[in-house]
Parts: C-alpha cells; structure tokens; sequence
C-alpha cells in the first residue's frame, strides 16, 4: 500500500497548497481519502483525475470535500473530449443527506452510502470506520490491505476507543491542529501531546502529523509528540510518499 499526501492543511490551504486530500495505491487500484480545497489542482502532480478508482469522504466539511464539484467537472469534461471515463463512486456518510447527495452527478460520480458499523470493501483496501469527535458527524478509517494498516484519525479531538481502533497500525496519519500549551477539544480537534498520547499507547509503528494549523513553528509539533512516541513522527508535506 502506497500513501502519496495530496493536501494536509487544516481550515483552509496555504498559497499554492491544498487542505485535506490522501492518494493510496495498491495493486494499482487509486483511492483517494478526502478531496478538500486545492486537492485537484495538486493531484494533477501525480496522477490524472480520470485515473481515480474511488473516493473516500471523512465527513462534509469545505476542507474536506470543497474540490468534489471541480473532481466532477473534470471527469465530464474528460467525457465531452472523447475520454469518458467510468462512473467514480464516492463514498460518503448519509448522516447530512443534502451534502451526500452532492456527491453524485448522473454519468460522471455516484455517492455511495458507507455504513459506519460495517467494513467497507473498496478495490483492495478493507476500511473500518470510528465516528470522531467533532461538531459535525465524522469518521477516522482503518484502512488495510495485504497485512497493512494505515490509521486516518479525520479531524477529531482525543478519545480513549482510538487507542483500540489503532492498535499496532503501520501508520498512523494523525490530525494535529493544535501545539501542546493549546486545548483543541472544543474545536473537535488533536493537540501534538493528544497524538502522543495516542501513537504510544496504540503501539503503531510511525506517525504523519496532518490537518496542520497555518501559523506557529510547525517542528514544534513533532518534537511535542516526541515527547511521549519514541517513534518515527514526521510533518505531512505535499508528496510525501510511504509505502506500507
């Protein structure tokens, strides 16, 4: 399984950047986790948007989902030029119905409904989901395949069924929106000693810090972390590459 990061920004995307938005790859199957703003222009990169397989949606907010209408509009223009590419099916959670709706556009996308108590089977990728804690409904992802894990926190304050949910993950992909002296729960969101907290008592095998805030010295963050994850931790940077 291959991770390629897309956007990591949380809120809103830095110049030239994108917000939320992950490319996993396995047995050359494309899924992208999030498509936030920024993420098409970004992806482009890396890959062809008509070379999605799949897209996978954490939860509605802009951030995350802001370049789904644009992913579409590419697809159909793709169509219009003699290129039409298969129907993407997106996945998204049916707990704000009129925004996951807004995933399907007839011929181009479908919104497929995921279940939060269900595995979900996406190519070759097994996901489970843990709703977070966040002021709109939101899902963290287990996400495996061929023997390895990798652990999407989505945005989310701490909570103690993490440590389970993320137990001897490969990777945990971690929001960190908030430095240590900074109390993020209110805001549905991680500290860098929440992330810590988690990464060691969860025993996983390396941490990406993601959903970063836009001010602060951001190496801050890892050294925080470190402070209690004897670990790997590493910022999220556009093209960061893991292979699991």
């Amino acid at each position: 399984m291959k991770l390629t990061i897309i956007g990591f920004w949380g809120g809103y995307p830095k110049v030239n950047e994108a917000s939320t938005g992950y490319l996993l790859e396995h047995d050359g199957f494309k899924l992208l986790v999030d498509c936030g703003s920024g993420v098409l222009a970004k992806l482009q990169n890396v890959i062809e948007p008509e070379e999605l397989d799949a897209v996978l949606i954490s939860h509605y907010h802009a951030d995350h989902i802001a370049d789904i209408g644009v992913l579409q509009h590419a697809r159909l223009i793709k169509g219009f030029l003699g290129e039409k590419p298969a129907t993407l099916p997106i996945y998204g959670h049916q707990f704000d119905e009129a925004e996951f709706n807004k995933l399907t556009h007839t011929g181009v996308t479908e919104g497929i409904v995921y279940g939060p108590q269900k595995t979900l089977n996406v190519g070759p990728f097994k996901v489970q989901f843990l709703r977070t804690n966040h002021p709109v409904p939101c899902f963290a992802m287990r996400i495996e395949a061929d023997g390895k894990t990798l652990v999407y926190t989505a945005d989310t304050s701490y909570k103690s069924e993490f440590i389970s949910f993320s137990a001897d993950a490969d990777l945990l992909l971690a929001e960190c929106n908030f430095f240590k002296e900074q109390d993020g729960k209110n805001a549905g969101h991680m500290n860098s000693i929440d992330v810590g907290n988690l990464a060691k008592a969860a025993n996983v095998k390396e941490v990406i810090l993601t959903h970063l805030p836009q001010y602060g010295e951001l190496e801050k963050l890892v050294s925080e972390a470190g402070e209690i994850y004897s670990g790997p931790v590493s910022l999220a940077e556009f093209g960061k590459m893991v292979t699991l």
